[in-house]
């Protein structure tokens, strides 16, 4: 089974993803984590070129294509053989964050994005997707210091943020939508119910 969280930064979603983690584990379940971009070395050094502030800026088109290039290492190297021995995967971030980020942020033309993931992962989809939804001022009140993409404005944080509302519509059975700005143990409390249906757990 592959599940992933999914929200802009501060959404708490991270911190959910470790909670589940340790309650599967305790569950005698195989976890594999990992996260987006990285969870692979070359993952881990496109994370830096695109996190990092540099002298110039990264075209629209550049970011999306390292994104692809990260998640088509972890989907080969990471994902696909994890789940062909049949280990639950936990991913920080997927496909998802490219439509909110990439096509609803930046305006990408959705088509050619769909494309681009495609060829990148194969078709693979989660099977379950927890979606933490939080204001974006919330979310940045939460937040310490900002890396090159938190440095965006409200204003691309709400289009994200919408952006990821809209795929939830568009996919109710596989996307959940839960309150980010709840207490993290009545989130991972809802969290757990819903994959506890999934695997058949009492």
């Amino acid at each position: 089974m592959f599940i992933t969280v999914e929200g802009i930064d501060g959404s708490g979603k991270s911190t959910q993803l470790k909670l589940l983690a340790e309650w599967l584990k305790g569950l005698g379940k195989e976890i594999v984590i990992t996260r987006e971009p990285g969870g692979t070395l070359l993952g881990e050094e496109i994370r830096r070129l695109l996190l990092t502030s540099g002298p110039e800026n990264i075209a629209p088109q550049a970011e999306l294509l390292l994104y692809a290039a990260a998640r088509a290492q972890l989907v080969a190297q990471v994902i696909r053989p994890a789940l062909a021995r049949g280990a639950l995967v936990l991913s920080d971030r997927f496909s998802d964050s490219t439509f909110a980020y990439q096509v609803a942020g930046r305006g990408l033309e959705r088509s050619w994005v769909q494309a681009v993931l495609k060829g990148a992962t194969g078709g693979l989809q989660p099977d379950l997707t927890f979606l933490f939804d939080i204001s974006p001022h919330e979310a940045r009140a939460r937040k310490g210091g900002a890396d090159r993409l938190e440095k965006e404005d409200l204003e691309f944080f709400d289009r994200v943020r919408e952006g990821y509302l809209a795929l939830a519509r568009r996919e109710p059975e596989r996307i959940v939508v839960i309150r980010g700005d709840l207490p993290p143990a009545q989130v991972h409390a809802e969290v757990r119910s819903y994959v506890a249906a999934r695997l058949g757990i009492a």
